[in-house]
C-alpha cells in the first residue's frame, strides 16, 4: 500500500511539474539572422515626406525600408559582389518590388555600390534590436 501511495505522489508532481512548464516565446528575429537578396535605392521623391514609422525621411542618413523588421533596428548590409558593408536604422516598409529584400537610402547604397548599379545581391545581419533604438508612439 505504501509503494502505491508513493507511486501515486510521484506522479501527481509530474502532472503538476509538466503543467507549470512556462512557455517562452521566441522572437521572430534574432543577433543570429541573416538574409540574402537583391537591394535597391530610394530617394529624391521621397525625400522629406514621413516614412512608416513616423520618421521623416532623409536621402542623407543611413536608413532603410524592409518589409517586416522593426522599426529602429540596426542592420548591415554588405554588398556582395565587393565586400564593402554599411550600418543602416530600418524606419520605412519596403521594397514593393518582387525579389528585393530591402531599399537603402541613396547615401547607403552609395557607401557600398554606385548608385547608377540599382540593384545589387547583398547579405543582411542584425546587429541591434535592442528597445534602445525603438521608436516611441
Amino acid at each position: 500500500m505504501k509503494n502505491k501511495f508513493n507511486i501515486f505522489i510521484i506522479l501527481i508532481l509530474l502532472l503538476i511539474s509538466g503543467c507549470s512548464a512556462v512557455s517562452k516565446k521566441t522572437e521572430v528575429y534574432s543577433k543570429t539572422h541573416s538574409l540574402k537578396g537583391m537591394a535597391s535605392w530610394y530617394g529624391k521623391d521621397f525625400h522629406g515626406r514621413l516614412t512608416a514609422s513616423g520618421e521623416k525621411y532623409n536621402i542623407r542618413y543611413y536608413t532603410a525600408a524592409h518589409k517586416s523588421l522593426p522599426f529602429g533596428t540596426i542592420v548591415r548590409v554588405t554588398n556582395l559582389n565587393n565586400g564593402k558593408s554599411v550600418r543602416v536604422k530600418i524606419n520605412d516598409r519596403g521594397p514593393f518590388v518582387k525579389g528585393r529584400v530591402i531599399d537603402l537610402s541613396p547615401k547607403a547604397f552609395k557607401s557600398i555600390a554606385s548608385l547608377n548599379s540599382g540593384v545589387i545581391p547583398v547579405k543582411i545581419e542584425i546587429l541591434d534590436d535592442s528597445e534602445t533604438f525603438r521608436y516611441k508612439s
